[in-house]
């Protein structure tokens, strides 16, 4: 039997992660959102691209959460965009909503699956649906760190003059501005960033990197970037379907990890068939140490108000 992959959310991110899910031929997938026509009719345009494309698509598009029901993987992609001047913190009231509702409807119907959150803010939001769903902390994770390397990756890619094949970056800490960028673990060829451009140059490109997804929305001015977080999102969950444990910087749920208690935070994690399988903990100077406390610091205070909005 295949597997079954549910989409929440059938925007830009929504609707290119059913392009490129199909375009694998990981499973079936169900797109759903509250919109109606909206998924349906997208769903319909992608299965209708497959002769074309010589791939037997199976894609539903829904409104009913019902059509979920017994999905091994749940991507939830729903949420309002950033415009151009906000912040994914600016966000944090309005998807938190959504993220709740919408993670109580999965919960009931797919009680089982692995969740991929890629809704922002995104650590805020995994903490959302991590206390909400009750899952084990293997089954929720984060999609921001794929996305932040993959980043880093094509800057340095531009920098250089020099295939992205060629380059591994790691990106830790939350998905926003105090993101940690660690030009020690990064490499072209194995050999580390550090030793092929200057200090100076280097910094600019993690400034940049921090800061991409903000130029995208500037940019675009009335979205943000989907293409990236899609394929970011299906890489994961590749590996996840696969059972291939691939090591990716994922949003992770740390109990001590890191010197962090209690958060999620981007770390390089190894993904298998049951979710995370495991935390991979790098040996991290202190300036590393000291700006992914930062980071942590400013995720935590995210979720300060989540739960002070609660109470």
């Amino acid at each position: 039997m295949d597997k079954k992959i549910t989409v929440v959310g059938a925007g830009n991110v929504g609707a290119t992660v059913a392009r490129l899910l199909a375009d694998k031929g990981l499973g079936d997938i169900v797109l759903l959102d509250v919109v109606e026509g909206l998924p349906e009719g997208k769903a319909l345009d992608l299965v209708e691209s497959a002769p074309m494309l010589k791939k037997d698509v199976h894609l539903l598009g829904t409104n009913d959460y019902k059509d979920t029901k017994g999905s091994n993987l749940v991507i939830i992609t729903a949420g309002l965009p950033r415009k151009p001047g906000m912040s994914r913190d600016d966000l944090l009231m309005t998807n938190m909503k959504i993220m709740t509702s919408v993670t109580e409807q999965i919960v009931r119907y797919s009680p089982n699956c692995i969740l991929i959150i890629v809704s922002n803010p995104l650590d805020a939001m995994c903490q959302v649906a991590f206390e909400v769903s009750r899952f084990p902390k293997q089954r929720v994770i984060g999609m921001a760190g794929v996305l932040d390397s993959a980043r880093f990756c094509a800057f340095i890619s531009m920098e250089l003059n020099v295939s992205v094949e060629n380059i591994n970056a790691m990106v830790l800490g939350g998905h926003g501005d105090s993101m940690v960028p660690l030009p020690r673990y990064s490499t072209v060829a194995g050999i580390p960033v550090t030793e092929l451009m200057t200090a100076e140059r280097l910094e600019g490109l993690i400034d940049r990197t921090r800061k991409g997804g903000a130029e995208i929305v500037n940019l675009l001015k009335t979205g943000s970037a989907f293409y990236a977080p899609a394929a970011s999102a299906v890489e994961m969950a590749e590996s996840i379907l696969k059972d291939s444990r691939k090591l990716l910087p994922c949003t992770a749920y740390l109990e001590g990890e890191y010197e962090i208690e209690k958060l999620f935070i981007g770390v390089p994690v190894i993904l298998s068939a049951r979710g995370i399988e495991k935390i991979v903990q790098l040996n991290l100077n202190k300036e590393e140490q000291a700006a992914l406390n930062q980071s942590a610091a400013a995720v935590q205070e995210l979720v300060n108000v989540i739960h002070q909005a609660k109470s």
